[in-house]
């Protein structure tokens, strides 16, 4: 299907595919927990795709999660959008399943035993990034299930970033730090980039499930 598909885009978006998926990441993923601001919800998605993340979790616990389609740019259209919302603990039903992927649960939130960024060891293990709600933070959940607590040096009055723009240094200061660690295996699986690279060319072609439909008929 892969390569049936193909063959509906040019070369030089196939090519752009490639490249940008030889520069995609597992190691390190989002997790929005309960966001209710639209604008900071998209800012994030928007900052994911711009450093190479390629899964973003949202929990919705009492807010549902929603785009703001000029802020984000489309950036949605590129990431992997994993939703948590049928349970009656969603944000624990997050954690564990991103514990059982591998994951270590990283609150950004001021604590007592947090960590400051330029300090987080990435050599630890795959990375899932907590982000709370704008007033309220994270739950009482995430905070009692987290494994480590990070937060971004402050020097000013005021004691907290915008959730996008805590998103967007800490991401920054990661990813490439991920980057230029030649211990850390961050890059996808090819068989990852086989089914990202499949969803993206379906996403790129109009009526993509018609053609599917025809391709299978004639296989029969």
């Amino acid at each position: 299907m892969l390569e049936y598909l193909s063959g509906y885009l040019t070369s030089n978006r196939l090519e752009l595919f490639d490249k940008i998926l030889s520069m995609r990441t597992r190691y390190l993923t989002v997790v929005l927990e309960d966001i209710y601001q639209p604008q900071n919800a998209s800012a994030v998605l928007r900052t994911c795709d711009c450093f190479g993340i390629q899964d973003v979790h949202i929990i919705e616990n009492r807010n549902e999660f929603t785009v703001n389609r000029e802020v984000a740019l489309g950036s949605s259209k590129w990431l992997t959008l994993k939703k948590y919302t049928e349970k009656k603990q969603n944000s624990l039903d997050a954690i564990r399943q991103l514990k059982m992927n591998g994951y270590r649960i990283v609150a950004t939130t001021p604590h007592t035993n947090d960590l400051e960024l330029q300090d987080f060891d990435l050599t630890k293990g795959k990375t899932a990034l907590v982000f709370g709600s704008e007033l309220p933070g994270i739950t009482d959940t995430v905070q009692n299930e987290a494994d480590e607590f990070l937060k971004i040096p402050m020097y000013g009055f005021t004691e907290s970033f915008n959730i996008s723009v805590s998103a967007a240094i800490i991401l920054h200061h990661l990813s490439q730090k991920m980057r230029e660690n030649k211990s850390i295996d961050w890059k996808l699986s090819d068989t990852e980039k086989e089914e990202i690279k499949l969803a993206w060319i379906r996403k790129s072609i109009k009526r993509c499930d018609l053609i599917e439909k025809r391709f299978l008929k004639g296989k029969i």
